[in-house]
Parts: C-alpha cells; sequence; structure tokens
C-alpha cells in the first residue's frame, strides 16, 4: 500500500484552502494509500536548541536523544511515496512552521552529505507537490511581489535527495470571492494535469 505524507504549514492547519486541495489530489493519487497528516499549526515543532547543534557538531550517533525528533520526522519523509506540502507564501518565503520542518529534517550525515562537489542528498526522490497560497500574485505576468519560496523549497528538497517537485500555486486569494474560485480552479486544472502526467509514468490509473 502507498503512503502519502501531507504537511499542513497553514496557521488554519487541515482547515485551510491549500490543505483541503492537497487532501483532494491525495485521493486523487491513490484513494487506497495510507494518508499521514502532519500538522505542523497545531502541533508545532521546537526551534533548533543548543544540545541538537552540538550533536551535530561533535558527529553525535542517530540514536542520540537530541535527535529524536529529527529522527522522527526523518522516518516519516522515508516511509512516503508520495509528499504533499500545502503552505502559505509569508514575507515572500515559507512560513516558521515549514522552516522549523526544514531544520530538522535536513541534517548531515542523516539526509545529506558534504563532499567536494557540494551537498549531495542522502535521501530517495518521490513525486512531491507543494500547493501555494498566496494573498498576492507571485507568478505571471501579473506578478507584483518576488517569489522566494518556490526556489528556496527546491533547491532545500533537492539537498536531501528529492528532486521530482512540482508546485501548485493559489494566487490572489485577498482580492475577494472572485479572485479565490479562480485561483482554486485554476490549481485544480494543474492538478489534473500532474495526475494525468504521474500516471501515465507510473501506469496506474484511479479515476
Amino acid at each position: 500500500m502507498n503512503s502519502i505524507l501531507l504537511l499542513a504549514c497553514s496557521p488554519h492547519g487541515t482547515a485551510s484552502q491549500g490543505s483541503r486541495l492537497a487532501m483532494e489530489y491525495a485521493a486523487r493519487l491513490d484513494p487506497q494509500a495510507q494518508l499521514v497528516i502532519r500538522d505542523l499549526a497545531s502541533e508545532p515543532l521546537p526551534p533548533i536548541d543548543a544540545n541538537y547543534a552540538d550533536a551535530i557538531v561533535t558527529s553525535a550517533p542517530d540514536t542520540s536523544p537530541h535527535f529524536n525528533i529529527s529522527e522522527n520526522l526523518i522516518a516519516e519523509l522515508e516511509h512516503c511515496d508520495y509528499l504533499l506540502i500545502a503552505t502559505p507564501m509569508h514575507n515572500f518565503t515559507v512560513p516558521a512552521a515549514l522552516k522549523l520542518w526544514i531544520d530538522h529534517v535536513v541534517r548531515i550525515h542523516r539526509s545529506f552529505r558534504a563532499t567536494a562537489q557540494g551537498k549531495q542528498g542522502l535521501l530517495r526522490d518521490r513525486p512531491t507537490f507543494v500547493f501555494v497560497s498566496a494573498g498576492g500574485i507571485f507568478q505571471g505576468e501579473m506578478s507584483m511581489q518576488p517569489d522566494f519560496l518556490t526556489p528556496y523549497l527546491r533547491h532545500v528538497l533537492s539537498t536531501i535527495g528529492i528532486h521530482s517537485v512540482e508546485f501548485i500555486a493559489m494566487q490572489g486569494l485577498a482580492q475577494g470571492d472572485d479572485a479565490r474560485h479562480a485561483a482554486s480552479s485554476q490549481a485544480r486544472q494543474q492538478m489534473n494535469q500532474y495526475a494525468t502526467s504521474l500516471m501515465s509514468v507510473t501506469g496506474e490509473s484511479h479515476e
């Protein structure tokens, strides 16, 4: 049975528009899959502390208690076949809730190693879909603000070995009901395109 990991990063948790679309997409990907939801808003992660930092510097073993949270999160990621991230854009980039998850998961000697050619991911690649909700418009001809979220997430996920990343944007959500409906419709079109493309590659169909 496939497993889908959904990271809900909005302050509204699984009630957010992005999370609802991500859950809809999870059912489209594989209705029989085990869906694991980590709500980073209702169950916020602690920041990296001095004990964790010291354990990194001293190359403590993975069994160190200071890595317990990191180990649990990395194991959760390792066990999933699909990764879905539903995140708002806060101040042009990822929200603090998602950044804390990244800080625990991107760990030297565990999820990546340093080489002479740069950082090399140690986790296997898997289809990853990022649902980005924004009050403003950050992509396309009507863009009015910078986008540091998309390149940052693509780079940081590739650092741990996840390269198959697609972004589904819901823009202009602060511009009224019509804009929200249009953003939702456009996101569903992207979802359908990605799902069709993915199923053609895997040879599966869940219509």
